[in-house]
């Protein structure tokens, strides 16, 4: 038997999850739910576990219980596991921080952006200009932290920088525009090699 299921898309949101599951090294079975679309037609399994039919939804079979959000995924398997979640309160607290900073700022910015540039092909320049800008910013925060340590909460790697990876690998363009993302495009790289992060971000193929 299957213990873990995950409905997702190949959305960030969706990645993170899948990165989490390949860098665990667990065992799922992946259900690939189409986006939009009315609540009638998503999978019964997924309605039964979420009642809003939204993805990433990870059931765990061996806890009997499903959960949803990204960041719940992730910091659930974490745990469950005992990795990238940091080994005492200092690390947690770190970890925690630099988590919200990414599901908070950074994807507050970057959701605009794809809104008024893919779902709105009308924006005036200078509002998606104000975005990137905004952006910008944030990963240049990003990128002073990464000055000091390797990896977003200190020297090992946590879901932190796996949930910020998604949305840094596909907004490299915008990043490469700055001079001040040196030590980022450095943790885009080596956080990019790992081969849990490549599979996870292939969104494996539905079992």
């Amino acid at each position: 038997m299957i213990v873990l299921e995950l409905f997702t898309a190949p959305t960030t949101n969706g990645l993170r999850a899948t990165i989490m599951l390949e860098e665990l090294g667990l065992p799922y079975r992946v259900h690939a739910v189409e986006l939009g679309g009315e609540l009638a037609s998503k999978p019964a399994a997924l309605l039964a576990a979420n009642a809003a039919g939204t993805v990433p939804t990870l059931i765990d079979h061996r806890e009997n219980l499903s959960i949803s959000q990204s960041f719940a995924i992730m910091q659930y398997l974490g745990e469950r596991e005992g990795r990238f979640v940091g080994h005492d309160l200092r690390s947690r607290a770190a970890i925690v921080q630099w988590m919200s900073f990414v599901m908070t700022d950074v994807i507050s910015a970057t959701h605009p952006i794809f809104v008024l540039t893919v779902q709105v092909k009308t924006t005036p320049p200078d509002i998606i200009a104000h975005y990137e800008s905004r952006l910008l910013h944030y990963f240049h925060r990003a990128d002073e932290q990464l000055a000091t340590s390797p990896f977003l909460a200190g020297d090992e790697i946590s879901v932190a920088d796996l949930a910020l990876y998604p949305t840094a690998h596909f907004r490299l363009p915008l990043i490469s525009r700055s001079e001040r993302t040196g030590h980022l495009q450095r943790w885009l790289t080596e956080v990019g090699a790992r081969a849990g992060v490549q599979r996870g971000m292939s969104v494996p193929s539905p079992a």
